[in-house]
């Protein structure tokens, strides 16, 4: 009923009488009032007047289930939404949720994580009310060989998300950061359970940075944040709500096709080191060259002075010859 009630009140900038949220809905005054009350706890602005009824305040930034349900314009991503305050991991939360049978599409959101997961092992700043921490679980009919590719579609979902809701133009550094002024904002982890050659599920991470003012001194010149690059405040549920609009209409586009090439082009135009010097370090390897994009499998190609290298995401690092980028 909260998020019932939450749609009618967004859906109008007029005032909505109790007596027709009674109707509309079968229920109590009582209980629409006791709604009403939970929702200002929540941070919303609401006006009550006499007569008239309940009006909805431009307020701060409320990041709940509620907000997001209210938003959300997705035929399955998102739908089965697991809000919490605090959890460990919302990838630890996914697997847990897809192990008991959550189906395809549930979205885990968390307000923070005290053991947020990056990329090789590394951990996840990801302090309360400061960003989007987000995992979406999946199970494709799909070869295992072909679920590395989905990061990269993540990429594209949210650099896209980002833009819709801020106006800021992202770029990805591949395979799996989102980039604004030439600092992480993103990050995404794909993790998965299979058998044999049969995907059970996979859960993709994603965490971004919205309302960090302020970041350790190693990290300064690597990372960023929302508020930093536009100097206000970014609603979470929006764009949360955002990218899983984004991906949903990004993984339409790669399921028939099985590979990156529908989007290989868009993803090639925001490749953040396309057609620049960059430097690869694989295990017992680390050669440099030209980054020329990737192909259809969501490899990168390099090309060096001994000819075209294929990098295959995995326990590789990419990087700029002077910096991050």
């Amino acid at each position: 009923m909260k998020t019932k009630i939450l749609k009618v009140l967004k859906s109008t900038s007029e005032y909505v009488s109790g007596q027709e949220l009674c109707e509309s809905l079968g229920v109590s005054r009582t209980a629409v009032w006791k709604v009403i009350r939970q929702l200002e706890e929540d941070g919303y602005r609401i006006e009550a007047v006499r007569n008239r009824g309940y009006r909805l305040l431009e307020g701060e930034d409320v990041f709940t289930g509620e907000e997001i349900r209210s938003i959300l314009h997705t035929k399955q991503a998102g739908q089965n939404l697991v809000f919490l305050d605090i959890v460990d991991s919302t990838n630890n939360e996914a697997r847990r949720q897809a192990e008991q049978g959550a189906p395809e599409g549930t979205l885990v959101v968390a307000v923070e994580q005290n053991a947020g997961k990056g990329r090789r092992g590394r951990s996840w700043i990801s302090p309360k009310g400061t960003g989007i921490w987000m995992s979406l679980i999946l199970r494709p009919e799909i070869p295992p060989e072909y679920a590395s590719m989905l990061t990269l579609v993540a990429a594209l979902a949210v650099e896209s998300a980002i833009c819709r809701v801020t106006g800021l133009a992202g770029k990805i550094k591949w395979p799996n950061d989102v980039i604004l002024d030439d600092k992480k904002v993103c990050g995404i982890l794909t993790e998965m359970s299979t058998e044999m050659e049969r995907i059970h599920y996979v859960v993709i991470g994603i965490g971004i940075n919205v309302g960090i003012s302020e970041f350790p001194k190693e990290l300064e010149n690597k990372a960023t944040s929302l508020l930093l690059c536009t100097g206000r405040t970014v609603s979470r549920a929006q764009l949360t709500a955002a990218v899983a609009e984004a991906w949903e209409e990004y993984y339409e586009r790669f399921l028939p096709a099985l590979n990156l090439g529908p989007l290989m082009e868009e993803y090639n135009n925001n490749l953040v080191n396309r057609d620049r010097e960059v430097k690869v370090l694989a295990p017992g390897d680390t050669y440099t060259g030209i980054c020329r994009g990737i192909n259809e499998k969501g490899e990168l190609l390099v090309e060096t002075s001994g000819g075209m290298r294929v990098v295959v995401s995995g326990e590789v690092s990419v990087r700029g010859i002077y910096g991050y980028v």
